[in-house]
């Protein structure tokens, strides 16, 4: 089988694509014929070497953590799945044709969106809802200000804060306004052009910012949620792996209470120009790779 893999750490050019022997389930585990796998920023991190602590690949590594497909072969002991099903989660080394994974990682895949978008979900929604609902603890009539609104996260998060009943307000760069406006933002600001408004309940910091920016997010609000750049008195979090909530997610979509918003599909060939693209700041939202 083909995977998009690294050995050795550096810039885009690292990524190729490599014939593997296809990976074989064990007690518990599945295989995965993959549909689509997508980029998530905080792969740079991985590639590049830049973030050992936290990304500890063993070389050669397959790159890839979302992953939506369908189940090719059951190992022993799986009751739960079966060949046919169609399936998403958060899956390490899921950039390839195919992939292994235990069964009880995976939920079942949304039904009525294309089975590639699917793997736009897993670590975007995990982590929006968990900042939604476990760190900020939105509930109704709350103010929240999400930061970074237009990215992977931020689109799952003003949606989980809406379906919270707390007032959304949105920061967007001027092509990501109308996206997060249509998913239901009740204020848009354009961060380039207009400074952000204080008296927030709870601050969702979705993006990346200066440390100065970072101190100026410390004073709008009573509560800050961030993933990104740390920010004093606020509450940093790495989101897990969770398929139960997952399938509650995927419950969401198929009831038409969450959409799922792909920006753009790639051929998996092409997950090298996609990680130079995000280091020159020419990415937005959710980009999934199909395999």
């Amino acid at each position: 089988m083909r995977a998009a893999r690294i050995h050795g750490f550096g810039g885009p050019s690292v990524i190729r694509l490599d014939e593997v022997p296809t990976p074989r389930p064990g007690p518990g585990e599945v295989l995965v014929e993959v549909a689509a796998t997508s980029f998530n920023p905080s792969e740079v991190g991985l590639r590049s070497g830049l973030l050992p602590e936290v990304f500890r690949a063993v070389l050669p590594h397959t790159l890839g953590w979302d992953v939506s497909g369908t189940v090719a072969e059951t190992g022993a002991g799986v009751t739960a799945l079966a060949p046919g099903d169609r399936v998403h989660g958060l899956v390490a080394q899921a950039a390839a044709e195919y992939v292994v994974a235990p069964a009880d990682l995976l939920a079942r895949a949304p039904e009525t969106i294309p089975l590639a978008d699917a793997a736009a979900i897993p670590v975007a929604a995990l982590t929006a809802w968990q900042a939604v609902h476990e760190h900020a603890r939105l509930g109704p009539g709350q103010r929240v200000l999400v930061n970074g609104a237009g990215g992977g996260v931020g689109l799952f998060a003003v949606q989980f804060a809406r379906l919270a009943g707390a007032y959304v307000v949105a920061t967007a760069s001027p092509r990501s306004a109308a996206a997060v406006s249509r998913l239901g933002a009740d204020e848009v600001v354009d961060y380039t052009t207009t400074p952000l408004p204080d008296g927030m309940d709870v601050v969702l910091n979705l993006a990346g910012v200066t440390p100065e920016a970072a101190g100026a997010l410390a004073g709008l609000g009573r509560r800050i949620v961030t993933i990104a750049a740390p920010v004093e008195g606020g509450t940093h979090f790495v989101a897990r792996n969770d398929p139960a909530q997952l399938a509650r997610i995927a419950a969401l979509i198929d009831e038409g209470k969450v959409r799922v918003e792909v920006a753009e599909s790639h051929p998996l060939a092409e997950l090298a120009e996609i990680h130079r693209r995000a280091e020159a700041g020419d990415t937005r939202g959710k980009i999934i790779l199909r395999v």
